[in-house]
């Protein structure tokens, strides 16, 4: 089994592809995803229809990880995520927390500032 670094390394990886099923095939089918200024969101279906709701219309995905460390199943990356869409883009930089278990995620915690990435959705 690979070690739970490589595994996140994968799983920042496939986001560029943007393929759903793909991106949760790393994640348990009781994962939490847990935006920290949101609510967490529980279970694979669950996950991916919310990745679903903030990816569409997308053009591309990138997640530039900065800094990886690794402790046992836990993995920390610094990381800033771009979301491409026709009219715009957005860069939001993140903090992601991630718990590994038997080669899947079973929980993924993303810090960023909300703020930050709806003044570069909506700007005024």
């Amino acid at each position: 089994m690979e070690p739970p670094l490589e595994t996140v390394t994968r799983f920042c990886e496939a986001w560029t592809r943007l393929d759903l099923d793909e991106i949760v095939s790393f994640l348990s089918e009781d994962a939490v995803y847990h935006n920290m200024p949101l609510d967490p969101v529980t279970g694979r279906a669950a996950i991916k229809a919310t990745i679903a709701g903030f990816t569409a219309g997308l053009d591309r995905v990138e997640f530039e990880v900065r800094n990886n460390a690794a402790d046992g199943n836990m993995v920390l990356n610094e990381r800033v995520d771009r979301f491409f869409w026709p009219e715009r883009t957005i860069e939001l930089p993140v903090m992601g927390t991630f718990e590994v278990s038997d080669g899947v995620i079973t929980a993924w915690r993303d810090y960023f500032d909300l703020n930050q990435f709806t003044s570069q959705l909506n700007p005024g």
